[in-house]
């Protein structure tokens, strides 16, 4: 029996408001050479009923249980039991349109199985779309090539987990889905890139996005800011600007007091925090001292990390840094 090009990982817990569509927007992709895997987490209510359904209309379509408890284990189970070349993730609630398989493929072929290939998404319903995720939308879709994606890396996921497209045996061999306590999909991204994987964006809305109350990302304590800061300080030492761990950091509100704890907690020496707000400096920030930017010409050897929320300051700060000539990833890392 052949195998086809592109599995589709699908798991699912009590699913049943959105799977049907989910799967009819896997059934209708122009490429047809794929399997769609679905894995069934523990569902109680109607979603595996209509994930049966679909297996007996559809030969490409296949229901295995989870071998476990819990999205990790789930996609784990997913990889374990696709056939294809590739992966296609998908989750229960969103939408992937026609031709998101083709022009994943393509691309990805195109770079070759060390990639990570995203496409552009649109969220939906409007009326449920927060503004703090229509800007996340904005971000996301505006970053395209693998520089500009490598670059933002430690800002935020670049690559919605709906929309990854990768390689199934170079994903394996990297150890697959590890984390349970912190973000599974940016821990991957971040695991992958350091094992010199490139990340790069199909250029066009693919996949409808669906926000609503109960999704994942809301609910888990896995997806709260300090998990994600928890995450950025365990993979920025791996940034070679980054690898003696001795930092300055461009903030000094609650996200370079968070990241700040979470990169001493992995062993960084924080020179000091940097804010040009003079009613700030000369305060402590955990126990290091906020000071103006006079430091860096200090300390010009000590790379610099951009750590701050506030809309405007993220960008003002990497043109302030680019202006005196540091060099991003060289001299500084944006991290928020």
């Amino acid at each position: 029996m052949s195998h086809p090009a592109v599995s589709v990982v699908l798991p699912f817990r009590n699913a049943d408001r959105f799977l049907n569509e989910a799967l009819a927007s896997i059934a209708g992709q122009i490429f047809k050479d794929f399997e769609a895997v679905l894995i069934n987490d523990d569902s109680d209510d109607a979603s595996l009923a209509i994930a049966k359904g679909w297996c007996r209309r559809d030969p490409r379509f296949c229901l295995i249980h989870s071998s476990g408890s819990g999205l990790v284990d789930a996609l784990n189970s997913g990889l374990d039991h696709s056939r294809g070349d590739w992966i296609a993730r998908m989750d229960a609630d969103d939408i992937s349109l026609p031709e998101r398989l083709e022009k994943q493929l393509n691309l990805a072929l195109s770079m070759g199985p060390e990639t990570v290939v995203s496409c552009q998404v649109e969220s939906f319903p409007d009326d449920v779309v927060t503004d703090g995720y229509r800007m996340y939308e904005k971000w996301l879709n505006h970053l395209i090539e693998p520089e500009e994606i490598k670059k933002n890396l430690f800002v935020e996921s670049p690559v919605p987990h709906p929309t990854a497209f990768y390689h199934r045996e170079s994903v394996l061999s990297a150890g697959g889905y590890l984390e349970r306590e912190l973000p599974e999909d940016y821990e991957l991204w971040l695991r992958l890139w350091n094992r010199g994987f490139r990340f790069s964006r199909v250029p066009e809305v693919l996949l409808r996005w669906r926000d609503h109350p109960d999704r994942l990302s809301r609910t888990s304590s896995s997806y709260s800011l300090t998990s994600f800061y928890r995450l950025k300080a365990k993979y920025l030492a791996y940034v070679p600007c980054m690898s003696a761990k001795r930092v300055l950091i461009a903030g000094s509100g609650q996200t370079a007091r968070r990241l700040g704890k979470c990169l001493q907690d992995e062993g960084f020496e924080i020179e000091a925090f940097i804010d040009p707000d003079t009613d700030r400096q000369g305060q402590m920030l955990r126990n290091r001292p906020v000071t103006g930017t006079v430091i860096l010409s200090e300390f010009p050897e000590i790379p610099v990390v951009i750590a701050t929320r506030v809309p405007g300051a993220r960008d003002a700060a990497r043109e302030f840094l680019e202006d005196i000539g540091r060099v991003e990833w060289k001299d500084f890392v944006v991290c928020s």
